[in-house]
């Protein structure tokens, strides 16, 4: 069925990196490292393996991202991937299993390691190596050391993760292992006799180590990356018999909108809002009011998915401002419960979700009663293409 998850290994201390947070709970831009590792798979069912004691600061880091499962991991990684390969054997059959310390994973790199899997048991990302390469007798102090021998770089491979694997293949190999403990998945593999291909790998996925990868990261993530916004608009009757649904809440009235799916005319505008950042169509050609598969829908659904292509694009949602255009029923007594829940669909904390509501003193369809319209805005930060 080649149903694939991404594992996610962050039981680290991440102790040279310094700081009083182990590195994958520290924000990059706002966002925290796991948090953006998380999103780089969105799409794909995630696991992410972390040390005992750190629920509280994942919890945190993820600011409302749904994951598939949360293991504890072991002493060493290979603990850790063990521990995460056991929880999902058997709900996939491959697995991409990434260093949370790689935030910035571009897309293009899972769709290569995916696609190497249709011929190889493994694949990895790689980048030739290339400066100059040469021995020392104590890597992690050159303060006081001499240049050793020169190495040859002609053959030489950067191995990086996420690295993807046939999920029988890799747990295989993992239970034949009998060396010291592994720090790459692609080692235990091939030790075992399974084949693992190379892949393009990206300078983006530089692991985070020391404090100055920070800004490393913030620097690269700068000169992607721009600001968008772009507007929504929605309207749909009001009538009898009908729930009436806005920002996913349901507000007792006397009448409902009324509409293909549930209606909800204040987050088919931000959905039409939040395509508009990324240039990718409108709700209408997403999900097409004509499907019979959309007939009573919750517009959850629809929001959710927009956001998701943004992530996808390694974008982030930086605020929503939406004006509900109505004679009734008065929207104030609602405002936080909407923004709450608006919240929780987009990741996004109140202070980045405006909600207003306005009439038109009488005048029109909305004066009238006979309706409700909605407009949103939508500002994203979003790569460049």
């Amino acid at each position: 069925m080649n149903r694939t998850a991404a594992l996610i290994v962050a039981a680290g201390r991440g102790v040279r990196a310094g700081g009083e947070l182990p590195k994958q709970y520290v924000p990059i831009s706002g966002v925290a490292v796991i948090a953006r590792s998380v999103d780089a798979f969105v799409g794909l069912p995630v696991y992410i393996v972390i040390a005992d004691g750190q629920q509280g600061l994942l919890d945190t880091a993820l600011a409302g991202r749904a994951v598939a499962g949360i293991i504890i991991g072991g002493t060493e990684r290979q603990d850790s991937v063990r521990a995460g390969l056991a929880a999902i054997a058997r709900t996939a059959d491959r697995v991409l299993i990434h260093d949370a310390a790689r935030p910035l994973l571009p897309r293009a790199v899972i769709d290569r390691l995916v696609a190497a899997l249709e011929k190889s048991d493994g694949a990895v990302p790689v980048l030739p190596v290339a400066d100059s390469v040469a021995r020392a007798s104590n890597a992690l102090d050159t303060s006081d050391q001499d240049l050793g021998n020169a190495v040859d770089r002609t053959n030489l491979f950067r191995v990086q993760t996420p690295q993807a694997f046939r999920l029988d293949a890799i747990i295989k190999a993992h239970e034949q292992w009998s060396g010291p403990p592994a720090t790459d998945d692609a080692q235990v593999a091939r030790a075992a006799g399974f084949r693992v291909a190379m892949v393009a790998g990206d300078t983006a996925l530089d692991k985070i180590t020391h404090a100055e990868d920070f800004t490393r990261a913030e620097t690269s993530l700068a000169s992607t990356m721009v600001s968008r916004s772009a507007m929504g608009f929605d309207v749909h009757r009001l009538e009898l018999d009908e729930e009436l649904w806005l920002c996913g809440v349901l507000i007792p009235h006397t009448h409902g909108l009324s509409g293909h799916s549930d209606a909800d005319v204040a987050l088919h505008a931000i959905t039409d809002a939040l395509l508009g950042t990324i240039g990718d169509g409108d709700i209408g050609s997403h999900f097409p009011p004509s499907d019979p598969q959309w007939r009573g829908a919750s517009s959850d659904r629809f929001v959710t998915h927009a956001r998701d292509l943004i992530l996808a694009k390694g974008g982030r949602i930086d605020h929503v401002d939406l004006t509900l255009i109505c004679e009734a029923p008065k929207v104030g007594p609602h405002r936080e419960a909407m923004r709450a829940r608006l919240g929780e669909l987009l990741r996004l904390r109140p202070s980045q979700i405006s909600i207003k509501a306005t009439t038109t003193e009488r005048l029109g369809f909305a004066g009238r009663g006979e309706g409700i319209a909605a407009q949103a805005i939508a500002t994203v930060t979003a790569g460049i293409d």
